[in-house]
């Protein structure tokens, strides 16, 4: 009987939520999440972008909406800034293999509603202010967060005006970040909690964060290399990063609860004897460790490179896909500044490789840009991770999980009423 109670209780009360999210959001649409894979998908990017929603109702308001899954609202959000990837915005937990899952979009059409959501992404940047320039040093002040920075011509390495040297971007599995001056480098930041962490870094001293803290540490030494995933053109058998250029500036385009990004334009990249404009936006969600890179490069580059850093203590994995699964670089080892197991990959369009190389610093991956744009993906697994990837088996599972995931993208059809 006590558990007849219970029972009625819990269905009575989401019978009157359900009611209460209908008059508050008296229209909706439905959408149709389909898995295009015969295995389960989890943590799935859902984007609904103006055109394809204004096809079902003009009266749709990014101001008051809500996301309905399984008869629970879901984390959302509205991406006003982000070009690539603007609109209604949402990550499913979970969709069965070769399944379909149907969602439904709720909103005001004339209100203001603010919805509040546990912050599971976020991206920022942060420099000093109330300072002044001495040569290439930036002496006093205080770290303030902005959403966009014009690069001082002063600004260098080791310049203490950016915190952790560049903008930040994280998600509740790992963090990364990369560095705003001449190097243009993609770090890691290994993660001990789901919570949003990047805060924190850089603010009880410059550098504290390549000891472990609390929250994690830096766990991956770049030096000269690509990094992880980090923008370059091999010239002369060699990487080159995006090191010479006449003017960069920052901004920080979507900074949400479930999707994050960055975009940064370099103009002036000079690559041999050629100068190219470059915007890269880089990307985020909740639940992934991955990192979309989207680039638009003018003056058509021979090659587009990027890459993984050169370790000793990994080993190397090369994949060169087909129409099944991407293709990918990868390393596996105990290569992490904590001494333990890191696993880092790029993964790329086959249609794209032009080929696989190296140099002195890094293992590279060359492609070639199609109509000026590049994509590919990058990301760190940390066996500090809590519940994270734990072992090399492991990780070349999850790699080709990816790839196959990448290539066979989920289909989204918003329903006719």
């Amino acid at each position: 009987m006590k558990y007849s109670i219970i029972l009625l209780s819990i269905l009575l009360t989401g019978s009157l939520y359900a009611q209460t999210l209908e008059k508050d959001f008296p229209e909706s649409f439905k959408v149709m999440i389909t898995n295009t894979i015969k295995a389960p998908r989890e943590n799935v990017l859902v984007v609904l972008s103006p055109d394809a929603i204004g096809e079902q109702t003009k009266k749709f308001n990014s101001k008051a909406f809500v996301v309905v899954s399984g008869g629970k609202e879901i984390p959302s959000q509205y991406n006003e800034h982000d070009q690539d990837n603007a609109g209604v915005v949402f990550v499913l937990d979970r969709l069965n293999a070769s399944a379909s899952s149907e969602v439904t979009v709720r909103f005001h059409p004339t209100a203001t509603i603010p919805r509040s959501y546990t912050k599971k992404t976020q991206a920022e940047l942060s420099h000093k202010v109330g300072g002044e320039w001495k040569n290439r040093e930036y002496i006093g002040g205080n770290f303030k967060n902005v959403d966009f920075l014009q690069v001082p011509p002063e600004h260098k390495d080791h310049s203490w005006f950016i915190r952790y040297e560049g903008p930040g971007w994280e998600s509740d599995k790992v963090g990364y970040r990369f560095y705003l001056d001449q190097r243009n480098a993609t770090d890691v930041f290994g993660k001990t909690t789901p919570d949003m962490s990047l805060q924190l870094a850089g603010q009880d001293g410059f550098d504290s964060y390549h000891n472990m803290q609390p929250w994690g540490m830096d766990v991956m030494k770049v030096g000269k290399s690509l990094g992880v995933g980090s923008i370059g053109s091999v010239v002369n058998g060699a990487a080159i990063r995006v090191e010479k250029t006449d003017a960069v500036n920052c901004r920080i385009t979507e900074n949400g609860n479930v999707y994050s990004s960055i975009l940064t334009n370099y103009m002036g990249w000079q690559i041999g004897d050629k100068k190219h404009d470059l915007h890269s936006r880089l990307s985020i969600h909740a639940g992934t460790r991955l990192t979309e890179t989207i680039l638009d490069v003018t003056n058509n580059p021979d090659n587009i490179a990027t890459g993984i850093v050169k370790d000793n203590a990994a080993k190397l994995y090369t994949s060169k896909g087909d129409a099944k699964q991407w293709a990918y670089l990868a390393t596996y080892g105990k290569q992490s500044l904590n001494s333990d197991d890191l696993g880092l990959a790029v993964l790329f369009k086959p249609s794209a490789v032009i080929e696989f190389t190296q140099d002195e610093f890094s293992n590279i991956v060359k492609l070639k840009p199609e109509q000026g744009k590049v994509i590919y993906y990058f990301l760190a697994t940390w066996s500090g991770e809590p519940g994270g990837i734990k072992d090399e088996k492991q990780f070349l599972e999850y790699i080709n999980k990816v790839a196959v995931e990448l290539a066979n993208p989920v289909k989204i059809e918003i329903m006719k009423k």
